[in-house]
């Protein structure tokens, strides 16, 4: 009886860590640009394994056995539902999380601060712009950011909408 209540304490002690670890995670891709996940590069690609990898022991220090594994899954799945489920009900908490969309340009003229805040150069915005299918910024109607990272283009008087993954991002981008 007695190892089975020291296994508890065990489960649930990863459960808490994986728990935290997974808030953590969470708050640190806000920090530094959440809307930068829409299309990864090769560099994001290695860091979030690297990430991974590196908080692995925290969440199941040495209790590193299947069914430690499968109570720091299950853990991350519950919290990940509650957030999700958090996020839906509660809009200023999902704005919080997730961010609010931010407009780039609007008929047709650039809003250089939220391009500036968002750290999209000019030539991102304009190849963002061709990808569309639009000739110029002259003739967007509505550039807008997406809390995705995704830039979505309205143009021919808001008839027509696009959306687009951005190529290049930055995950290490700090959220104004």
């Amino acid at each position: 009886m007695g190892t089975f209540t020291l296994d508890i304490n065990s489960y649930l002690n990863i459960a808490i860590r994986s728990v935290v670890i997974y808030l953590f995670i969470v708050a640190a891709i806000r920090l530094f640009g959440k809307k930068e996940l829409a299309q990864l590069s090769i560099i994001d690609l290695v860091f979030i394994l690297l990430i991974s990898n590196s908080v692995q022991n925290a969440m199941v220090g040495s209790f590193n056995t299947l069914d430690g594994g499968i109570v720091a899954a299950a853990s991350l799945f519950i919290v990940n539902s509650i957030l999700k489920f958090i996020t839906y009900k509660f809009k200023n908490i999902n704005r919080l999380i997730q961010g609010t969309p931010e407009i780039l340009i609007q008929n047709g003229i650039v809003i250089q601060k939220n391009l500036s805040n968002e750290r999209i150069t000019m030539e991102e915005l304009e190849a963002s712009i061709r990808e569309h299918g639009v000739k110029s910024i002259e003739d967007v109607d509505l550039a807008i950011l997406e809390v995705d990272g995704n830039i979505s283009i309205l143009s021919n008087d808001y008839k027509r909408r696009t959306t687009k993954k951005r190529k290049q991002h930055r995950i290490f981008r700090k959220e104004q």
